[in-house]
């Protein structure tokens, strides 16, 4: 096995480990905020080869969240089935052509975009009234599949994307959070043998995810304690704002 501190040192170490807590709290509380480790694992390594690291991990966290919440909205995963294939393939293309700064750079503002039209649509016009688990339309679905696909792939970074449309949909909590889990295990899954073909798994890299699954273990733990004491409205309010965070996490890197 790698030694670990000799190749990344102590602070390194540490500041993934706070990561990995950060992806487990994510995972059982607020979408949105893994980009933010996403983040920190990429300027303690290689980035292309920190989305493999990270994959694993959040793979691990949502396999927490499906078990922790089983409400699954499949009417709203349907939808988006059909288009996060071509973006996941389109993304693992787009990683051959583009540098890292670029790629993230882009993707963050496109975020910060969404972001913005959910805000103005929540808060700049209060008159319009929204039923609750409002469907969204099939155009809407299929971008967002789309982004999903391609930023995951090429940023694990789709978190951001997934809150802003289960947003739209109005649904609560508990079937967010599950609904959530359950769209990136199965998305996280189909990334493994697209990562492996890239060369992007490493012995290091797989050995630092063998220590921080504790990690991982302890923020899905936190999170889920938390959520508990969490109306729906702060709920939508804090995803909304992590969502931006992490998005300007991609910007500033």
């Amino acid at each position: 096995m790698p030694d670990l501190v000799a190749l990344y040192g102590w602070p390194l170490l540490l500041a993934m480990a706070a990561a990995s807590v950060v992806i487990g709290f994510s995972k059982t509380s607020f979408g949105g905020i893994a980009a933010i480790s996403v983040a920190v694992f990429a300027l303690a390594m290689p980035a292309k080869e920190s989305t493999a690291t990270v994959l694993l991990l959040l793979i691990v966290g949502d396999l927490i969240a499906i078990a922790r919440y089983r409400t699954v909205s499949w009417r709203l995963l349907w939808k988006l089935v059909p288009s996060v294939i071509p973006g996941l393939l389109l993304g693992a293309l787009f990683m051959n052509f583009v540098d890292d700064l670029t790629m993230r750079r882009t993707i963050g503002a496109l975020l910060l975009v969404m972001v913005t039209i959910q805000v103005w649509q929540r808060f700049a016009r209060p008159s319009v009234v929204v039923s609750p688990n409002t469907d969204p339309h099939w155009v809407r679905a299929s971008l967002t599949g789309t982004a999903a696909g391609f930023t995951t792939m090429t940023a694990n970074a789709a978190g951001p994307v997934m809150a802003l449309y289960f947003l739209a949909a109005r649904i609560d909590k508990a079937r967010f959070i599950g609904t959530n889990a359950t769209f990136f295990a199965l998305i996280n899954l189909s990334k493994v043998p697209l990562a492996a073909s890239l060369g992007l798994f490493t012995v290091e890299g797989l050995a630092l995810d063998l220590v921080m699954i504790p990690a991982v273990l302890l923020g899905a733990a936190l999170g889920a304690l938390v959520i508990k004491h969490v109306t729906q409205r702060q709920f939508e309010g804090v995803t909304m704002v992590a969502s931006a965070v992490s998005a300007a996490s991609l910007l500033l890197r």
